[in-house]
């Protein structure tokens, strides 16, 4: 594919980056138009979106090299080259929902309302990152004689060259996309807040789940080389969400009733 979307004497822009970075601005967008009618003000979703940038890209990164650090023990410095592809999603999650909880707690900012107008714009930003994704080379899949199978060729690709493979990458952006429409529509008739966060993880884990059994690049053992980490990180967080999702849906029905 195309690693490098521009190279202009020794500067070079490279795809995944241009798409992280059109990722993040969508996502900003879309939550923005969504914090109109919850009276949320755009800067405060600014300031929480960059609070999830910095905190989702240092725990990526740190999730994928502690799966892959034989590809980085004897050069540490590669570490901190993110703009070649490399990231986990799950680590990235995990560390910024817990930077948001905190930061979104010192400013007293209605924690479920922040997470219901965050999530739509989380799945789309997904999935311009997994285009990015798809021209590094990155999160590539397993080998495959479908039709629709992709080949790699040029030598910055991270995926093996001349074969050819599942391109999961594109099984991710479609059910990102499938997962942002979803999570709009049900915006505009939850029931409670925390409604639409909580049924993103737990749609989110099921379509990454099935996508990881097709995935080629190793993703970590979690269970009898069966379940990969971001399988089994997925399921813990599904179960967390769902325990999370009857809670909301039972203190509403409590306080309906009173």
């Amino acid at each position: 594919m195309y690693p490098i979307l521009l190279s202009i004497g020794s500067f070079k822009l490279y795809t995944y980056g241009f798409f992280i970075a059109v990722g993040f601005l969508a996502a900003m967008w879309i939550s923005k138009r969504l914090a109109r009618p919850q009276n949320i003000a755009p800067q405060t979703i600014t300031d929480v979106y960059f609070v999830i940038m910095l905190s989702a890209i240092a725990g990526a990164r740190a999730l994928y090299v502690f799966i892959s650090f034989d590809a980085y023990k004897n050069n540490l410095f590669d570490i901190f080259k993110i703009w070649n592809g490399g990231l986990v999603f799950f680590g990235g999650f995990c560390a910024a929902i817990l930077c948001s909880i905190v930061y979104i707690k010192k400013r007293n900012l209605p924690l479920w309302t922040i997470a219901d107008i965050i999530a739509p714009g989380v799945a789309l930003g997904h999935a311009f990152g997994r285009i990015g994704c798809f021209f590094a080379g990155c999160c590539y899949g397993k080998v495959c004689d479908l039709p629709f199978a992709v080949q790699y060729s040029h030598p910055e690709s991270l995926a093996p060259l001349g074969v050819l493979l599942h391109p999961t990458q594109i099984y991710s952006v479609i059910s990102n996309l499938i997962l942002f429409f979803i999570l709009l529509a049900l915006h505009k008739k939850k029931k409670f807040d925390g409604q639409v966060f909580l049924i993103y993880i737990m749609l989110y884990s099921f379509f990454r789940s099935i996508i990881e059994f097709f995935r080629g690049d190793f993703r970590g053992d979690f269970f009898f080389d069966f379940i990969s980490l971001s399988q089994g990180i997925g399921l813990s967080v599904s179960i967390v969400a769902c325990f999370l999702l009857i809670k909301l849906s039972l203190n509403r029905s409590n306080h309906g009733t009173n």
